[in-house]
Parts: C-alpha cells; sequence; structure tokens
C-alpha cells in the first residue's frame, strides 16, 4: 500500500469530491468511504467503499494498516435536525468519530483531520471568533462537534496521533442540491419560483466560504502537517438579507421572501478571524458575488 493513501469519509459529500480531488492531483492515493452510491466519477486514483460509518464492518474495511491518514468529513450537519434528533446526531457524529480515532489507534494510523465548525463556539454577541474562544455550544449539533474536538485532543496528547480540527464557516457553492443551508434554499426557491423563508429579521450575520476554498484548506491542512484547530472562512461577514440581495443580482429574479419566526439556537452573528489559516498558507480566493454566480449556474442543472 502507498505511504501517501488518505481515507476520506463522506467523500461522496459536497465538500469531500472537491477535497479528493485536490488529494488525487496532489498525488495521493484516496479510498472513500460513503453510505451514498453515487461514487462513480472520482477518478482513478480512488477506492470506493460504500457503506455505513456507524457499521463496525464498514470502518474495518477501510481503516487498515498502512493508511497514513484519515479525513472525517462524514457527519450530520444540519442543525435543524439536531434539533429534532439530538440523539441520532450524537450516534453519527460523536460515536462514529470515536470508533474511528480508536481503530486508527490500534492500527497505527497517524493522522486524523475532522471537518468542525464555529457552532462550538455558540453565542459571541457579535465578537470575533478565534481558535482560543471558549466553548460553549447552543445546538446539539455544535456539542456533537465540540466532543468530538475534545476527543481528537485526547488522542493527540494521550498516543501522538496527529490531529486537526478544521473549523469552517458557511459552506457553499455548486453541489449543494442535498443541503438545506440557506443558500442552498435561495437557489431551490430561485429554481421553483417559490417565496423564501427569513427567520427573524434577517439582520443576522454569518461568513459565507466558497466550497473551493474549503476544499483548498483541507488539502493544504493534509499537505503541511497542519495540528490543532483552525478557523477556515472568508474573513468577512454579510446579514441574511444582504445574501439575499446579492443572491438576486446573480440570478436575476425576484425572489420574493418572507419573514418567519426566528429559531431557537440560532446564532446571531459569526465573525470570524482567520489569521491563524492565512498563517499557515491559506487564503481564500473566491469573492461572494463569483461564488454566488458560479453556485446558481451550477443549480441550474438540478
Amino acid at each position: 500500500m502507498p505511504e501517501n493513501h488518505v481515507v476520506v469519509t463522506g467523500g461522496v459529500g459536497f465538500v469531500a469530491r472537491a477535497v479528493v480531488r485536490g488529494l488525487t492531483e496532489s498525488g495521493n492515493r484516496v479510498t472513500v468511504v460513503d453510505r451514498d452510491d453515487r461514487a462513480t466519477d472520482l477518478g482513478e486514483r480512488v477506492d470506493i467503499v460504500t457503506g455505513d460509518l456507524r457499521e463496525a464492518a464498514v470502518r474495518d474495511r477501510v481503516v487498515v494498516e498502512g493508511v497514513s491518514g484519515i479525513i472525517h468529513l462524514a457527519a450530520a450537519t444540519s442543525v435543524l435536525g439536531s434539533m429534532s434528533d439530538p440523539l441520532g446526531t450524537f450516534n453519527e457524529n460523536v460515536v462514529v468519530t470515536a470508533e474511528l480515532l480508536e481503530l486508527a489507534r490500534v492500527r497505527g494510523v497517524p493522522r486524523f483531520i475532522m471537518s468542525s465548525t464555529n457552532a462550538v463556539v455558540g453565542e459571541m454577541s457579535g465578537r470575533t471568533i478565534t481558535e482560543d474562544s471558549t466553548l460553549h455550544p447552543l445546538t446539539a449539533y455544535g456539542a456533537t462537534k465540540a466532543a468530538c474536538e475534545m476527543l481528537m485532543s485526547g488522542y493527540a496528547s494521550s498516543y501522538g496521533m496527529q490531529t486537526c480540527a478544521l473549523r469552517f464557516t458557511n459552506i457553499y457553492g455548486p453541489g449543494m442540491e442535498f443541503k438545506d443551508s440557506f443558500i442552498a434554499r435561495i437557489m431551490k426557491a430561485a429554481l421553483a419560483g417559490t417565496t423564501l423563508q427569513i427567520y427573524g429579521d434577517g439582520l443576522q450575520r454569518r461568513d459565507l466560504v466558497h466550497v473551493d476554498d474549503v476544499a483548498a484548506a483541507v488539502v493544504l491542512a493534509w499537505k503541511d502537517d497542519w495540528e490543532g484547530t483552525v478557523v477556515i472562512g472568508s474573513g468577512e461577514s454579510v446579514t441574511v438579507l444582504d445574501m439575499l440581495e446579492r443572491a438576486r443580482k446573480a440570478t436575476g429574479l425576484p425572489l420574493p421572501a418572507e419573514h418567519v419566526p426566528a429559531r431557537e439556537g440560532e446564532m446571531p452573528a459569526v465573525v470570524v478571524d482567520i489569521s491563524r489559516a492565512r498563517s499557515l498558507g491559506y487564503e481564500p480566493g473566491v469573492t461572494l458575488d463569483d461564488g454566488l454566480a458560479s453556485a446558481w449556474a451550477d443549480a441550474r442543472t438540478w
């Protein structure tokens, strides 16, 4: 087995497809594991395992001796879903991560990179989020990711495993047809000609980062042996209402909207400092306007 053999979980997903492409272009051999069976066009250097990581037999097939690292992107990512099914979210996120870490320890897999989120921090009242911000998640989803980060820290300290948690902001771009994020909902409303729902007053601020920038960050983290926690975003926060106006420009459509009651557990503002990521060589390259245009061009093929 080649030394640069990387396991990517959730490899059919929105972000992971771009990550797999970047890894193979960099000369890595990749094993993708996903319960979705659409992984048919990921390239010659990609082995595909279809299955659910909650099953021990599936984990056993992919985490084998000789694997040089795991990039764990599979997760239950819906905040709303975590509110209605916190135990299911815990099982998909925390239990699976714990099982993968332990199997990696037993089989001598030295590296583990995981997709995390700034939802681990919770309400900051508009203050800037950094890697050192206190963890205080507002939702079950954020809590599960915080728990995963703590597990990784424990394995790094106790067993010498090289771990890295990449805290992503709101990811958007081509490939969002199965997502329930705000930009994905905008695109679906644009296609269907329906009225978009805005939770609360729409003045919530979000940092939107394009999927291509996220994939580049993950590949860089792998290539340059990043460790610890790194915030990945665009470094620019905009309101939900501003997102809508810019989406109207990108689509050329009126995109009617209505305000509905705010959701419990929603962070009113996400403002992040990406200084550490920049110091490690990361630099977001896709502007919001260009990113929305790319998302709309892709949405029209759904």
